[in-house]
């Protein structure tokens, strides 16, 4: 439920416009609303979630059998507000969007969602990554911190086989809040950002790479060594992870920047 909703109706018992029977039964399923499959409950939606942490419950599709995310997807579409859908391959993605046409697809980041009201964005979260490969990883992210309330710039292969190519996004790298970076192979990039920014770095292993790329173990170790002291990491192929981190941080930046604080887009 939205903040905003459940505000209003508030005000409207408290109006005595809306009696406590009906507020009752408009709640029914707040904080929770449980998703049976021949009886059995196989989900249950956390309903509270927006209110409790300003982003509501995203729904991971992979592992999930078709059906049971058909009815957890269009359960969650009944209620008010945003919707996210992550790890859709390309079959599943699209037969749920023929189900559910009010659902958006994003390039490669095998997401769906439902975005109510968009706004313009605040702060400014940039997204890069290594190589081609990590696109979609990278557009995940990029798409969540957008979803958080962020404006997102993308910057893609810029791996450091070619550094000149991540140096040509230097007012990128001026102008951000926070960067999300996603690398496979030795997964090097995201210490190089971190030595040229004085902003948080986000870190996304993912699995490209050969043989001892061991599916993105190694670029995961390699950012966990990393020298660059601004530089966290999330698992590999996290780009939800990620962007969601990004977009609490750039969130705050906004809270600080509104009580007249030191904030970090500040210069």
């Amino acid at each position: 439920m939205e903040p905003r909703v459940l505000e209003a109706l508030l005000r409207e018992v408290a109006a005595g416009r809306t009696g406590v029977a009906d507020a009752l039964e408009r709640l029914r399923c707040f904080p929770v609303d449980a998703v049976a499959d021949g009886g059995e409950i196989v989900a249950r939606l956390d309903t509270h979630r927006r209110l409790r942490q300003g982003f509501p419950e995203v729904i991971l599709a992979q592992g999930k059998r078709f059906d049971h995310l058909r009815s957890i997807v269009e359960r969650a579409l009944g209620h008010d507000g945003d919707l996210l859908i992550t790890r859709l391959g390309s079959g599943r993605l699209q037969r749920l969007q023929e189900l559910f046409p009010e659902l958006q697809s994003e390039g490669q980041s095998g997401c769906l969602y439902r975005q109510r009201q968009p706004g313009p964005g605040q702060g400014l979260v940039g997204v890069l990554c290594a190589g081609t490969s990590d696109i979609p990883v990278a557009q995940e992210a990029a798409l969540t911190a957008r979803l958080l309330g962020a404006r997102v710039e993308t910057w893609f292969d810029a791996g450091v086989a070619g550094l000149h190519r991540l140096l040509a996004a230097g007012e990128l790298l001026r102008r951000g809040r926070v960067f999300v970076v996603a690398a496979g192979m030795e997964g090097a990039l995201p210490s190089v950002v971190g030595g040229l920014v004085d902003r948080p770095v986000i870190a996304v292993p993912t699995d490209g790479g050969y043989g001892t790329a061991f599916g993105g173990v190694s670029a995961l170790l390699g950012m966990l060594n990393s020298c660059a002291a601004n530089v966290t990491v999330v698992n590999i192929n996290n780009g939800f992870g990620a962007g969601y981190v990004a977009g609490l941080i750039n969130r705050g930046g906004e809270r600080e920047e509104e009580h007249g604080q030191p904030c970090l887009s500040q210069r």
